[in-house]
């Protein structure tokens, strides 16, 4: 553990510590006009989260609640007090901004992250080969940050480069490496084709996954291209929250496909229903509605995330001595990705669990195309790539995807299979659902 003090408090201790942070935030935000605006809504003053019980009651965060406040939306400081912007990452919209201080940036971010981190296995003096992106994208800058605070040699590469990164993971001898999953599945292929052997050629013991969850299927699979004992971690985080900082698996929640919620003293994150937004029970899906306590510039209150996840349903007492932290199922799928096709729901994670499962087909490149801008569609096609290696014919890849979406979906959907290497590769985060009009 990085931080012990805090990560063996029980859920009491960690509610406690939640609660100081909720008062000394609202002390903050009463000096700003904006943010008494935005608690009125709901008959409030900031000050009233020194309550035990006011958070439940502050009215949610949305994305036009920000847009309303473009371009800095709740920026609680100067705009000369901010150290640096990062911004998400504009799909539904223009990009918003978020201010860091320098304390956010070069003490909060640091120590969110390294916890996390260490909760995952990496190691002071592990060669590290950062490949996220940088720009205002918070992802890079995240990880740089972690691994130095862990005294970690770092290698900040970003993504792309695929064929000279597949070399330097030979030749530079990494011990982690933090990126995509599909990116790094796209790697693996990389090396294969230059004769290297990611399995007997690479030194990776940890990779820290995000941008997407993948299935437990995929996991296993890339695992086993990769050298004995190297072992996959998906991390989670947003933009608004602060980064990659809210969750991560650990060995100790690996076998049972969780995560660990890694910093509640920092951020506080409701598990919600999200058509009544009250609490789910332990093993219920709910939506992630995060407040960042300890942030100083661009905090945020109640924000609705969208991303849907299922809680434990053995979220405290973990083996690794965390008591009071909770742990969560990796990200199911967004509540506004959801796919409504001919009155059944669909999630893109529950296509690509059968796409992982299936002989023959790429794992890392799939594609949704749908006929319609509504969630409500007409037509839903699934497109996948035979791999070279296996041979299999396209008809067969064809008809056990179609048979799998049946029998798990209860759905007739049209299924396309084309050549390795036709369809796109995703070094960020991958945009799963296209219309045909976006695709051409």
């Amino acid at each position: 553990m990085q931080h012990p003090e805090i990560e063996i408090k029980d859920r009491e201790g960690i509610l406690k510590v939640q609660q100081e942070g909720l008062a000394a935030m609202g002390a903050r935000l009463a000096s700003s006009q904006l943010w008494r605006d935005h608690f009125a809504r709901a008959g409030m003053k900031p000050e009233d989260l020194a309550a035990p019980d006011a958070l439940a009651n502050v009215p949610f965060m949305e994305k036009e609640n920000l847009r309303a406040h473009y371009p800095f939306p709740y920026l609680t400081v100067e705009p000369e007090q901010v150290e640096r912007f990062v911004a998400t990452s504009g799909t539904t919209g223009l990009p918003m901004m978020f201010g860091m201080t320098k304390n956010d940036l070069q003490s909060l971010l640091p120590s969110q992250m390294a916890r996390a981190l260490t909760a995952a296995g990496v190691k002071k003096g592990y060669r590290a080969y950062q490949g996220y992106g940088y720009g205002l994208w918070i992802g890079g800058p995240a990880l740089d940050a972690g691994f130095a605070a862990l005294g970690c040699t770092n290698f900040p590469i970003g993504p792309g480069r695929g064929e000279l990164a597949a070399r330097w993971l030979r030749d530079h001898q990494y011990d982690v490496a933090s990126m995509s999953p599909l990116w790094l599945m796209t790697l693996v292929q990389s090396a294969k084709q230059q004769g290297i052997n990611p399995k007997t050629d690479w030194s990776l013991k940890v990779a820290i996954l995000g941008g997407q969850s993948v299935s437990a299927e995929f996991r296993a699979q890339l695992e086993g291209e990769l050298p004995e004992g190297f072992i996959s971690h998906n991390i989670y985080g947003t933009t608004e929250a602060g980064g990659p900082i809210l969750a991560i698996s650990t060995p100790y929640t690996h076998a049972d496909d969780e995560l660990q919620l890694i910093n509640e003293d920092t951020v506080i994150v409701e598990i919600l229903d999200p058509n009544t937004m009250k609490p789910v029970s332990e093993g219920e899906v709910g939506e992630i509605v995060v407040t960042t306590i300890r942030k100083e510039a661009s905090p945020v209150v109640r924000w609705r995330t969208r991303d849907l996840v299922r809680l434990s349903s053995r979220p405290y007492d973990c083996p690794s001595g965390r008591r009071g932290m909770r742990k969560i199922g990796r990200i199911i799928g967004r509540s506004d990705d959801m796919i409504k096709f001919k009155g059944v729901i669909v999630f893109p994670s529950q296509i690509e669990d059968i796409i992982a499962g299936t002989k023959g087909a790429v794992r890392e490149a799939w594609q949704i195309y749908i006929d319609k801008e509504l969630t409500t569609i007409g037509t839903l096609t699934v497109a996948v790539e035979a791999t070279h290696a296996d041979q299999r014919p396209a008809e067969q890849i064809v008809s056990d995807i179609r048979r799998e979406t049946k029998a798990r979906l209860g759905m007739n959907i049209n299924v396309e299979c084309h050549p390795e290497g036709t369809l796109p590769r995703y070094e960020a985060k991958a945009t799963r659902v296209l219309h045909r009009a976006e695709a051409r």
